[in-house]
């Protein structure tokens, strides 16, 4: 009988999950597949992950669990390194091959390397698949075969190529009783406890939010994804992180629903797709430059001075809790608490103030953001962090500051979401949240006064960057 080992990692579904179809089309009616989830046995803190992030992805595993069972199959749980894992689950079962889907971080694919060479010494083989984006590694390329370091041009290429078509859920498939298995994970064997309310993990939900999102928002998208207090986006990302729904999948459901659409809507429709050529920007830009993780990916900024805010050792801290005295940005702090998620105008704003008014390293953000967020994808967030700073591929440039009052006026004028994150503020009438008070008192008991004043900090800002350009050489402007 033929086994063969289908490797999870974050593809946590039966639906068009590239390599776990091409797992059961080798495996043969008669063969059997072992799909594999291998737990990471770390404990305590860590940069890179949380409780939130931790606990959908117990919740994802759980919900795969059924769902393999309910056609024939097992999940199979292990803890350890993957690698030694994976050699010793092939050693026991008798297993004649590993697939898997390619990662797109640098741990990832430093891991497919050593299995690889673990492979070819077994005599194992190894299938690894795209399936975490559309198209990936050197698909989108510039008419010279370059990477391409501008999102517009990269964009009209990649909505210019043949799209693949999502692959049927998989029907039927077969995994032995006799191979042991950890029980599912839980937070606990992380050292890690509950905390912010998340979304439900599974498939059926991930199927279920994008159906939502279809028949209600995505026709308003342009107009309404900036706006944080209304339920104008999909609020999808952890969906993509984990696996629980593909990107073809998305795809494909929002281009059917553009064709009902009327030009208006159509457009919106554009505008959402748009997210996933950035998502896939980003993922691109960490393959072939996975030093951006540590380093500006403009050259000009390596090296820049980023001191902090005068007078204020905890701004950090203050920032992490929402306690600026800034109601836009602490709102959307308090969300990410509360929730695991924030949304991505508030992302922006809360980036801009850490790196421009608070003058601290974007890295400190980008690992709070990695900690706390549901939807961590490390591309993402980290072209997310980099495009604020103004250090990153197509960025704001650093003189475009934002001013979280002028954009509490654009995007929140009525204070709805600030109030809905900030109880200290319910009674406070919404003028009052829009500009900085005049005495530089508290706007309400119990809440800070703004910790500092953003026009004088913006041309500390402009000075920063602007001597740091006068002292760097010309070096090309990127990695």
């Amino acid at each position: 009988m033929k086994r063969v080992i289908h490797w999870l990692r974050r593809d946590f579904r039966i639906t068009d999950n590239t390599a776990l179809t091409a797992a059961v089309a080798a495996a043969g009616g008669d063969g059997e597949v072992i799909p594999v989830y291998i737990q990471s046995d770390w404990k305590g803190t860590h940069d890179w992950t949380g409780a939130a992030r931790q606990e959908f992805l117990c919740g994802s595993l759980a919900s795969l669990g059924k769902n393999l069972e309910a056609i024939g199959g097992r999940l199979i749980i292990r803890r350890g390194d993957a690698v030694a894992e994976l050699e010793r689950l092939a050693a026991e079962t008798g297993a004649g091959a590993i697939f898997a889907n390619r990662d797109a971080d640098p741990y990832g694919r430093a891991t497919e390397a050593r299995l690889a060479n673990l492979c070819q010494t077994k005599g194992v083989e190894l299938s690894l698949h795209k399936d975490i984006c559309i198209h990936e590694r050197d698909e989108v390329l510039t008419g010279q075969g370059t990477v391409f370091r501008v999102f517009t041009p990269y964009s009209k290429v990649w909505f210019g190529l043949p799209k693949p078509v999502p692959s049927p859920a998989i029907r039927r498939m077969k995994t032995s009783e006799e191979i042991p298995s950890l029980p599912p994970p839980q937070l606990a064997n992380w050292g890690l406890i509950s905390g912010p309310s998340i979304p439900e993990a599974g498939e059926r939900a991930a199927r279920e939010r994008l159906k939502r999102f279809l028949d209600a928002a995505i026709g308003h998208y342009g107009d309404q994804r900036d706006i944080p207090y209304l339920a104008g986006t999909s609020q999808m990302s952890q969906d993509l992180r984990f696996g629980l729904i593909s990107p073809r999948q998305i795809y494909t459901a929002a281009k059917m629903r553009e064709a009902e659409l009327a030009p208006g809507g159509r457009k919106s429709v554009m505008k959402f797709l748009t997210e996933i050529v950035w998502r896939e920007f980003y993922m691109q830009l960490l393959w072939h430059y996975p030093e951006l993780l540590e380093q500006e990916f403009n050259a000009t900024w390596r090296g820049m001075e980023w001191p902090g805010l005068e007078g204020h050792p905890d701004a950090f801290e203050r920032w992490c809790e929402g306690r600026t005295g800034f109601p836009i940005v602490d709102a959307a702090m308090r969300q990410l608490a509360t929730t695991g998620w924030m949304h991505n105008r508030a992302r922006m704003i809360v980036a801009m103030f850490l790196t421009k008014d608070l003058h601290l390293d974007w890295r400190l953000g980008e690992a709070f953001f990695m900690r706390s967020l549901v939807d961590g994808e490390i591309a993402s967030n980290n072209g997310g962090w980099q495009w604020s700073a103004g250090t990153g591929a197509d960025a704001a440039p650093y003189f475009r500051i934002q001013n979280p009052w002028s954009q509490t006026k654009r995007y929140d004028p009525e204070g709805i979401y600030i109030r809905r994150w900030i109880p200290e503020l319910q009674n406070v009438p919404s003028a009052v949240l829009l500009d900085p008070p005049a005495d530089g008192r508290p706007i309400a008991p119990g809440y800070p006064a703004p910790m500092l004043d953003h026009a004088v900090e913006r041309d500390r800002t402009l000075d920063l960057f602007a001597r740091h350009k006068t002292r760097t050489p010309n070096l090309n402007g990127a990695i």
